[in-house]
């Protein structure tokens, strides 16, 4: 249905290409927003319908999506291979031998090439890529080679010490960037975000501004402008403030939080910095709607602004 649905959308020059670029500012959205799909064909088709020209892509699924080798193991049984009975173990060794000579084919490759122009077809970018095959530099360069294929600037992740210096030193391996995304860490005084970016000069940050304003109250458009340099995308929500009267840190549907978004982005359209500027929907989605219509609405929330 979703592939009729695209098809039937692009058919005949029926509408218009996709843009959500306003302003000199590349509006999207990270497609954790769209959890609530599971099949990518679906998810691209969310991305459409929302009417964003530009997303952080998840890789969840993906590699199912394009044929890799079942793995019949739960993630706890993964992490924990020693623990496994013989029956197990064998699944896990074969799966491990499978994937690995799945990934490193040429197919593969032309695989994930395939998908880019899906998506590039259908007027959407993949401007990153939220994904790891694992957390050895094997696979970390793996990886950094699928989000190149994809068209991305580089791979997001969390942000920590560990990850600043080995995603890092592959981004730079890769001639890409590692970009790292923070939850609530800023909020901490202990947290050293000059000392996280120092490790590598391929780091970069994935700014949530968001979790910037409900873990310290302080103005995130104040943090882009010392940072701008190295940030290369923000997600953008809406939420109430640390020290909020009422309630503290809670996502709300835009425009009913007292984060700046308006701020933050007439700042960097002003500026002109080139900072992906991605919705992550993660309020409470009214019971007569759903996660395509309300990206939708954050996205014509942020075209009011910027235009």
């Amino acid at each position: 249905m979703a592939v009729m649905l695209l098809m039937t959308f692009f058919s005949a020059g029926a509408q218009e290409a996709i843009n959500s670029k306003y302003g000199g500012v590349q509006i999207g959205a990270i497609t954790y927003s769209f959890r609530s799909i599971n099949e990518v064909e679906d998810v691209l088709q969310a991305c459409v319908d929302a009417g964003l020209s530009s997303v952080e892509l998840m890789g969840t699924g993906v590699e199912a999506y394009l044929g890799a080798p079942e793995n019949t193991l739960s993630r706890r049984e993964m992490r924990n291979p020693d623990g496994l009975s013989k029956e197990k173990k064998a699944a896990y060794d074969k799966y491990q031998k499978d994937i690995r000579t799945w990934r490193y084919s040429e197919e593969t490759m032309n695989k994930y090439k395939a998908l880019k122009k899906k998506f590039n077809d259908a007027g959407v970018n993949i401007h990153i890529y939220k994904w790891q095959a694992g957390n050895s530099d094997e696979e970390l360069d793996y990886s950094f080679k699928v989000a190149k294929a994809l068209g991305a600037i580089g791979i997001t992740t969390e942000i920590g010490e560990e990850a600043c210096k080995t995603v890092g030193a592959a981004a730079e391996r890769a001639g890409m960037v590692a970009i790292f995304h923070n939850h609530m860490q800023y909020g901490n005084e202990d947290f050293d975000v000059d000392a996280l970016l120092a490790l590598n000069p391929a780091n970069r940050l994935n700014f949530d501004i968001g979790h910037y304003w409900g873990s310290t109250g302080k103005n995130p458009a104040e943090f882009i402008a010392k940072y701008h340099e190295q940030i290369a995308s923000i997600h953008l929500k809406d939420k109430t403030g640390k020290g909020h009267k009422e309630k503290e840190n809670v996502n709300m549907p835009w425009g009913q939080g007292d984060t700046p978004i308006e701020e933050v982005l007439l700042l960097i359209k002003e500026k002109g910095w080139p900072i992906y500027c991605d919705i992550e929907l993660e309020y409470k989605i009214p019971e007569d709607s759903d996660a395509v219509k309300e990206v939708a609405i954050c996205r014509e929330y942020s075209k009011k602004i910027l235009l």
